[in-house]
């Protein structure tokens, strides 16, 4: 039996529901702070948003560049990326195109974070992270 499970005694299921979401998101931060390699935002308000909650330093923001370009300074800086770009179409597309062109290239995907986002949020604009974070840790 899993945390996931049943409420343990005297937490009714809203609550326990808010807790595990609160403990799952810490361990997502923690995570996150711990990567070794780049994260990948959109733009310089994901990249701003993702400074603030978990005092990221290593991130690239793609703020409209070439991909080609975009791929070749990752490369030759790293071999282990985390793609943080929005979770709405435009996002989606531009995640699948990155991580192709980035594989191609020897670049290892860790895609557990953004799936992470996909499954136990309702976040879809990596700039929204933080306020949804603070939300979810008020409503304990």
């Amino acid at each position: 039996m899993n945390r996931h499970t049943i409420p343990p005694k005297g937490i009714n299921t809203y609550e326990f529901i808010y807790f595990v979401m609160i403990q799952d998101i810490n361990e997502w931060l923690e995570k996150l702070k711990k990567f070794k390699g780049v994260i990948i935002v959109e733009g310089p308000k994901d990249k701003k948003a993702l400074q603030n909650i978990a005092g990221m330093k290593k991130i690239f923001v793609l703020s409209k560049k070439p991909l080609y370009s975009v791929v070749e300074k990752i490369a030759s800086e790293t071999d282990k990326v985390v793609i943080l770009t929005d979770l709405d179409r435009k996002g989606k597309e531009l995640f699948a195109r990155l991580r192709n062109h980035l594989q191609k290239h020897g670049i290892t995907i860790d895609d557990s974070f953004r799936d992470f986002l996909f499954k136990k949020t309702h976040v879809s604009h990596i700039e929204g992270l933080e306020t949804y974070i603070s939300k979810v840790r008020l409503e304990k």
